[in-house]
């Protein structure tokens, strides 16, 4: 008599579940973004373990966390669910609607604000997602399918990457009003020794051309004040609090709040803005058309 063996029949709907709940660490807060009831998401994922035959989550109350055998299914689930989202697009595409989405990445929302209002009045059919990341969030974003682009002012980790430049500017030295160095015109590294330093936390791209620039010296930077807002280094400079590097075109853009500028002497001071998306994933008709026209528009000077 020959065994029968029971096959485990799971649906996209749970694979859904277990995506958001693994992504949450929490069931309550999945089935907020799900839009269903917590206790329909945890039948939904006890299911989906009953037919798969082993836990996905050690569960200390609503609050769950993945195990060896959810961290395995999870990275399937992530490339079947990536796969699916984009044939789906590519057949949208194919079939000429208009309508789509982008996603993308940007270090400050500020950056993108005039880029976003041009693009959606140029394409008004398209919907456009915004997150504010770091580099390294930015990077697992990309690579779980997550978002389509990211706008990115210094190199993103991970494999199959393409990016093309939109904007290279010098970096300059910003100092309170009336600091000793205020008067001069440009300084070298060296001459930053002990001095506060202002900058964001590790992850954005200040802080990560500054440890350049100072190991390169090296030179341990006194910093101060670290934050994940980049543009609120020049208000807390021109509060006294310490010097930094702000880009050159914020010296164009508005006079407030006051900072003295000096060209800093050291190689590679600069920023290059770039967009970035991966080679081995279907991109859309929207998400080409944002490329298109980010890489066809004149930067204006608050980028």
């Amino acid at each position: 008599m020959l065994a029968t063996h029971k096959v485990a029949v799971v649906d996209l709907l749970q694979l859904r579940h277990f995506q958001a709940v693994a992504r949450h660490q929490h069931v309550s807060r999945a089935a907020a973004e799900l839009r269903i009831a917590q206790p329909a998401l945890s039948r939904s994922i006890a299911r989906l373990e009953a037919e798969l035959g082993v836990a996905l989550f050690d569960r200390r109350g609503r609050r769950v966390r993945l195990n060896r055998f959810g961290a395995l299914f999870l990275a399937r689930v992530q490339n079947a669910l990536g796969e699916l989202d984009q044939a789906r697009q590519e057949l949208r595409d194919a079939a000429g609607l208009a309508r789509g989405t982008v996603a993308v990445a940007v270090e400050t929302l500020r950056m993108i604000t005039q880029l976003a209002a041009g693009f959606l009045a140029d394409h008004p059919e398209v919907s456009l997602r915004l997150y504010q990341s770091p580099a390294p969030v930015m990077s697992a974003q990309l690579q779980a399918g997550e978002v389509d682009l990211c706008l990115a002012s210094q190199p993103l980790a991970g494999p199959r990457l393409q990016a093309t430049e939109i904007l290279s500017e010098e970096v300059l030295l910003a100092v309170p009003p009336g600091h000793r160095l205020a008067r001069r015109t440009s300084v070298g590294i060296d001459a930053l020794a002990g001095e506060p330093f202002v900058t964001t936390r590790p992850g954005y791209w200040q802080r990560a051309l500054a440890d350049r620039l100072f190991g390169a010296a090296g030179i341990q930077p006194a910093i101060v004040c670290e934050g994940d807002e980049p543009y609120a280094v020049r208000s807390l400079i021109s509060a006294g609090v310490g010097v930094g590097l702000i880009p050159a075109v914020a010296r164009r853009s508005a006079p407030h709040p006051p900072v003295a500028w000096l060209h800093l002497d050291a190689p590679g001071c600069r920023r290059t803005l770039s967009l970035v998306w991966r080679t081995d994933a279907y991109r859309s008709a929207a998400a080409r058309a944002f490329t298109e026209f980010a890489t066809a528009r004149a930067w204006p000077s608050d980028a």
